[in-house]
């Protein structure tokens, strides 16, 4: 499972409803909330075990910083595999589709606003099958 998961959106309400989407599922204690991309940069870059399972919670249209600059940033600086992103946006442009295929190290899905707790547990079923 994931040691932390990390909300990355310029809203605070759909923060605040991705919580509620984990709290459902009985992961809320993992999640930490970020409005400004750079500052969740920041936390993941200082983290005391680089090693840990990860799960971003990406939007790609933010003020401060795009998601694309953030995965920017994330390749430049050679961040572990183990940092799992999920884009979470509302378009639906096969531009930003192809865009993200350019860091599919760390893209693992697309996935349209609003996020749907089915999104999140087809995703964790697919990284944690049953055995």
């Amino acid at each position: 499972m994931y040691k932390e998961i990390y909300l990355v959106d310029d809203e605070d309400l759909v923060n605040t409803i991705n919580t509620i989407q984990f709290r459902k599922m009985g992961m809320e204690e993992q999640v930490k909330s970020f409005t400004n991309p750079e500052l969740a940069l920041d936390d993941l870059r200082f983290r005391k075990n680089n090693g840990d399972r990860t799960l971003i919670l990406l939007d790609i249209n933010m003020p401060e910083m795009s998601g694309f600059e953030f995965l920017e940033f994330m390749t430049l600086e050679d961040f572990p595999e183990n940092n799992e992103v999920l884009l979470v946006t509302s378009s639906d442009s096969d531009v930003d589709k192809k865009e993200a295929k350019k860091y599919d190290k760390y893209v693992k899905r697309f996935i349209t606003k609003p996020l749907q707790i089915k999104h999140l547990e087809d995703y964790l079923q697919s990284s944690y099958p049953n055995p």
